[in-house]
Order: C-alpha cells, then structure tokens, then sequence
C-alpha cells in the first residue's frame, strides 16, 4: 500500500447501498494512498459518519433507499455548504440528474460504471481545488 497523500485535509466518505460498489472505490481510493474515513449504506448513516469523522469530500449514488442521494445532497448542502466536497454517481444516464445534481451542491458527476481513472481523476480535482484554497 502507497503512504498516505500528501494532502492530509481530504477525508473520504463513500455512500453508496451497494457493498460491492462500495468496497471497490474504498479499495482503490486506499490503494491509492487516499483517506477514506468511512462507508454508509443509506442516507441516515452517511449524516451520521460525516459528522463523526468530519469528512469533507463525499461520493454519493444518486438511487439509494429510503432517501435518495439527490436528497442527501441537497441536505449536505444546506448544513453544511462550502465544507464538504459533494461528488455524485449513478448509472443512469439521465441529463436532468447531472443538472439536478449540480443544483444540489455537487462540484462532479461520475457515470456507472466508471474506469478507476475517473475515480482517480475526480479526487485529484478535489485536491488541486484545497490546496486552490490553502
């Protein structure tokens, strides 16, 4: 495993209700060297971790139970606008989600499935935008 990035600031929430999706960002996220702080399943979880673990780039699937990642987003950005990095995802390929999105606070939008590049390149924008901000 890669030490971890220099960039000490960027803590890595990933919500998403499918294990599978979820175990393959955070694996190649550490991988990488990257801080993934935690993963949520569901919406009430994922609010519950980013305040524990204070984490302030979170990928969200758009289609979630109970509230939809839409939602949550929307709620990320209305507590807590400008701390947190929103980057949405799903495989729907739908042009008012991206739009909708957007609206809700999400600074990207990643299209299922994705190439571990994408992944990649969506957190190194986060990153060159902090130290943007330092």
């Amino acid at each position: 495993m890669k030490p971890p990035r220099s960039h000490d600031k960027l803590k890595i929430l990933i919500v998403d209700d499918s294990d599978f999706n979820r175990r393959s960002m955070a694996e190649i996220l550490t991988g990488e060297g990257f801080n993934v702080v935690g993963q949520a399943k569901s919406a009430e979880d994922a609010i519950q971790i980013a305040h524990s673990t204070k984490a302030n780039l979170i990928f969200i699937d758009v289609v979630m139970p109970d509230i939809s990642g839409l939602e949550l987003a929307k709620h990320f950005q209305e507590k807590q606008a400008g701390e947190r990095y929103l980057i949405m995802m799903s495989s729907l390929n739908i042009e008012s989600i991206v739009i909708e999105s957007i609206s809700n606070g999400a600074i990207d939008f990643l299209q299922k499935p994705f190439e571990r590049e994408d992944l990649l390149k969506a957190v190194e924008k986060i990153e060159r935008l902090l130290e943007k901000e330092r």
